[in-house]
């Protein structure tokens, strides 16, 4: 199996100001984070807006989307976004898209747009797709579909599984992808999210995620020597080499960052 060099990200959307957003972007670029990535979401920043500011507030520091809905967006309205971010990041930009998470069509409604059927919204992503052609992208995928889609025309996929799926879940899920692939699946960046770093569960992610066992796959603990060594065992024999973790626990993972980012 080919290794990609591992890569890091933070997955924040929340900051009380302007201040602290840039504050938080300059933390992780100086902790080593590879890219800060925003979610699509009404309870959260607009992520266009939030990763030109924190693309603003940084020198390397990649920003991205983690993930654009793309049911709620024109094509042509995220091409432009995109073309607008990449250049005032000087290409720092990295789109990362959905066919919208469970709770979307919720903001739909707020939005006044049209959500759509689940086949209507994957042909919203082809022709999103279609219209930043020339983009490198990140597509979220879990289902079959999806997993198609991703297998021909991402360069990242990010494997959408439940934070409490086990190793095995993940090997069943990277051998579908592998099936629908083909070749192409040694090109691929693989990216797994973490909800949960550490030997304690906060009490707020076991109402958002449920008790996460100390293997879940959305879940990293023990020492850093630990946690190193399941992050390589897992590119070793899967191939996962960008992780990104939730922003909460920037801090605590940062020693892992440290040892591995970029080998």
């Amino acid at each position: 199996m080919i290794h990609h060099p591992f890569r890091f990200g933070v997955v924040a959307g929340h900051a009380p100001d302007a201040g602290a957003w840039a504050g938080l972007a300059r933390r992780a670029e100086s902790l080593g984070y590879d890219t800060l990535l925003v979610p699509d979401t009404l309870g959260t920043l607009s992520p266009f807006a939030a990763g030109a500011a924190a693309a603003t507030a940084t020198t390397t520091l990649g920003v991205g989307t983690y993930v654009l809905c793309a049911p709620l967006r024109t094509p042509e309205a995220v091409a432009w976004e995109t073309a607008t971010l990449r250049t005032l990041s000087g290409g720092r930009f990295e789109l990362g898209l959905g066919a919208g998470r469970p709770d979307a069509a919720a903001d739909a409604v707020r939005l006044g747009v049209d959500y759509g059927t689940p086949s209507r919204r994957i042909d919203r992503l082809e022709r999103t797709l279609d219209a930043v052609e020339d983009v490198p992208i990140l597509i979220a995928a879990t289902g079959p579909k999806m997993l198609r889609l991703a297998a021909a025309r991402a360069r990242t996929v990010a494997l959408g599984l439940p934070p409490h799926s086990t190793e095995e879940h993940l090997a069943a899920k990277l051998d579908e992808l592998y099936e629908l692939a083909g070749d192409r699946f040694k090109e691929l960046e693989l990216n797994i999210n973490l909800a949960v770093v550490g030997d304690e569960q906060p009490a707020w992610t076991v109402s958002r995620f449920g008790a996460l066992d100390a293997t879940a796959v959305g879940r990293l603990s023990g020492t850093v020597e630990q946690m190193v060594d399941r992050l390589n065992r897992r590119r070793d024999k899967l191939g996962v080499s960008y992780v990104s973790v939730n922003g909460q626990f920037l801090e605590q993972f940062a020693p892992v960052v440290e040892r591995l980012a970029g080998t």
